[in-house]
């Protein structure tokens, strides 16, 4: 496939990085050179140095006969028209825009249409990141959280403790443990390195396991590696943007929140815009507004400022000032890997989030869902099932018969409301939903060639 991406930020070269190896065609657009060289140093890839929404440099860029666009730039205005651009003169037929005004957002039905802004998929990161927080806030304990199939089926990865009834016991013992409860952990990552989980297969405190299963039964498998926690109902969030306003309105009918804005034009906004939420104009790293604000108390610090430095140092604060719980928004790739798991108990990507929702639509199966894990090193996927026993080399076969590349596992099937946790015996039906981990998101082309029907084959 032919894309070309403008942007070599940090989310346009992520892209790069995880398109590159798939036997993409892949060229980059960036008005910085140095970025540039810095990608085409790393990877097999065009670049080309100049304006994303300049005609002549889209031209140079090969778009005539591109098979997609994918619009990254830090400007909204821009992508918007390189996606324009690419319609109308040389009709691309897929594109792509990251938009983050959320007055565009608000309006995307109205607004990007053939009608209007020919955009195919518009990825919006703010509302992404809030998305993924209430999900963490939803499963207390949880590292990562991610649903599969209208929410029916959660993946979900979380550090085991002593204190969880399956710690220094087999994997078996699950089943004895909760007889009526099916699921299947999908993956183990042991001082960072990946175990192949097996019946025999011990698990050991710290550990992080990746299972899956029934939404409704997330919160049972969990007390198997931990000790329950219990839901977060005090709440401070720092920072009133879009992110930290909107988690403040969802949270708020439910928890008692507080919000730390340090612009007192914008911390007025909020306090008319909120209606139970209490809004502080202050710093959130002056340790003696913390102690008046009775931190001690708070369940759960969220840290959603621009500002990685001010996020993890308020968070750092808080926590040593008592606060029970830490999540802290990070842009840099290389703060996430040093806070992750520390004294922070976890560190949230803007960037792994978008990505994530790019891959969805940039890969060639039929995919539903893709989420990015692990900084980027490991991969989940929704993908469908399609043709028959004659076209498919999954469709009719035995889950224990498919030829998956090495750290591949099938967690669940859904087969229209019904949720099947994999088993070696389970067939594959056509239109079966289909959720799979990857350890390893080099083999996601061989995942996508095993699923694609073709009429040749039988």
């Amino acid at each position: 496939m032919k894309i070309i991406i403008l942007g070599a930020g940090q989310v346009g070269a992520s892209l790069a990085e995880n398109l590159v190896d798939e036997n993409n065609d892949i060229t980059v657009i960036d008005h910085s050179s140095e970025r540039l060289q810095a990608l085409q140093d790393r990877f097999d890839l065009r670049v080309v140095h100049g304006s994303a929404s300049c005609p002549d440099t889209l031209a140079e860029a090969g778009a005539d006969d591109s098979d997609m666009l994918i619009a990254v730039t830090n400007s909204d205005e821009v992508n918007i028209v390189a996606c324009q651009l690419a319609y109308t003169l040389f009709n691309v037929p897929k594109k792509i825009a990251r938009i983050r005004s959320q007055s565009i957002v608000t309006r995307e039905q109205e607004l990007f249409n053939t009608d209007a802004f020919p955009i195919d998929h518009v990825i919006a990161p703010e509302k992404l990141v809030s998305d993924y927080i209430i999900q963490l806030i939803e499963h207390p304990g949880a590292l990562q959280v991610a649903n599969f199939a209208d929410g029916k089926v959660g993946l979900v990865a979380v550090k085991a403790y002593y204190g969880g009834s399956l710690v220094g016991n087999a994997l078996s013992a699950l089943k004895e443990h909760m007889p009526n409860i099916d699921a299947r952990v999908a993956a183990i990552f042991r001082r960072g390195k990946a175990i192949r989980p097996q019946g025999t297969t011990i698990i050991e405190a710290d550990d992080e396991v990746f299972f899956i299963t029934a939404s409704q039964h997330i919160r049972a498998i969990m007390s198997e590696m931990q000790k329950l926690e219990h839901p977060y109902k005090r709440i401070m969030i720092v920072g009133g943007g879009y992110i930290g306003e909107n988690l403040a309105r969802r949270l708020e009918k439910e928890n008692s929140v507080k919000l730390i804005e340090k612009d007192l034009k914008r911390s007025e906004q909020l306090s008319e815009l909120l209606s139970n939420t209490i809004v502080f104009c202050g710093d959130s790293s002056d340790p003696e507004l913390l102690a008046e604000e009775n931190i001690e108390q708070i369940d759960l610090f969220i840290t959603v400022t621009n500002e990685d430095e001010a996020n993890i140092m308020s968070a750092m604060l808080a926590k040593r000032m008592g606060a029970r719980k830490t999540m802290v928004l990070i842009q840099r790739s290389a703060y996430v890997d040093l806070v992750a798991g520390s004294i922070l108990n976890i560190a949230i990507s803007p960037q792994q989030a978008t990505i994530s929702a790019l891959l969805t639509h940039v890969r060639r199966a039929d995919l539903k869902h893709v989420y990015s894990l692990r900084e980027g090193l490991a991969e989940a996927i929704e993908i469908v099932a399609r043709g028959d026993s004659s076209t498919s080399k999954v469709v009719g076969q035995e889950l224990g018969k498919l030829k998956l590349p090495p750290g591949t596992s099938i967690g669940a099937i859904v087969r229209n409301e019904e949720v099947l946790i994999a088993h070696d015996t389970t067939v594959v039906e056509s239109d079966d939903h289909v959720i799979l981990f990857l350890v390893n998101k080099k083999y996601i082309s061989d995942i996508e060639k095993l699923f694609q029907p073709s009429p040749f084959f039988l």
